[in-house]
């Protein structure tokens, strides 16, 4: 029997004009302080780091699109993250052996096969569904913002039944067991955070956060003190 995971990362939203934002590290400092960094350190240069994203505009109908699609199973559960790696023991946990994934990032595991002899994290839990034949299928719908390329991970889909469909190319009456959406706070900005909430709200499924603190963000009155601490992050 088909069981899916609809994985849905907030950072399919978000459009930057730089890949070297982000970082495979999750903890305070690189989902809050390195976000204030950053913004001193843009400012030293005369720009606002908020200049530098945008959201989508398709994350106001994007549920509505995905309903075009998937069938939501009755006593389907969504389950509402900081990081990625839930997704992991979410599939594992509710016996899904299919996995489709909405993100900018692949998450197959960076650096090869080798990467999956690492433990699960936000950068391999998809890959290491695969290497721990929890899954047999995944379809990653690319990020129309992304910097990835499916050739990227050639050795990966020789081996494992991966394909990336584009939206509007998907099966249609695809059914949903799970629903996983997670913020990835080390590659999106706190700045965003109010519409993720929204975005999350207009599922309209009652859900269960996991580890997904508020981040408060206000660059009014920022202490000299405070600065030296972000820079060291």
């Amino acid at each position: 029997m088909e069981r899916c995971l609809l994985s849905v990362d907030w950072d399919y939203f978000v459009s930057t004009k730089s890949e070297n934002f982000g970082s495979y590290i999750e903890n305070k400092r690189t989902i809050i302080d390195l976000w204030y960094k950053r913004y001193i350190q843009s400012k030293t240069y005369g720009k606002d780091i908020r200049d530098l994203f945008h959201l989508s505009s398709e994350v106001n109908n994007f549920w509505n699109k995905i309903k075009c699609f998937y069938r939501f199973e009755k006593d389907i559960r969504v389950y509402v993250s900081d990081s990625h790696t839930l997704s992991y023991t979410i599939a594992k946990d509710n016996n899904c052996n299919v996995v489709y994934l909405f993100d900018a990032h692949a998450d197959l595991g960076y650096g090869g096969l080798s990467s999956l002899d690492f433990e699960v994290n936000c950068a391999n839990w998809l890959g290491k569904l695969f290497k721990n034949k929890e899954i047999e299928e995944a379809h990653i719908i690319y990020s129309p913002f992304t910097f990835e390329e499916p050739k990227y991970f050639q050795l990966m889909n020789n081996i494992y039944n991966i394909d990336y469909p584009e939206f509007k190319d998907l099966d249609t009456e695809i059914n949903v067991s799970v629903i996983h959406i997670c913020r990835s706070g080390a590659w999106t900005p706190p700045w965003f955070d109010k519409k993720f909430i929204e975005f999350v709200n207009e599922l309209d499924i009652p859900y269960k956060v996991i580890e997904c603190p508020l981040r408060k963000w206000s660059t009014k009155d920022i202490s000299y003190s405070d600065q030296l601490h972000y820079m060291m992050a």
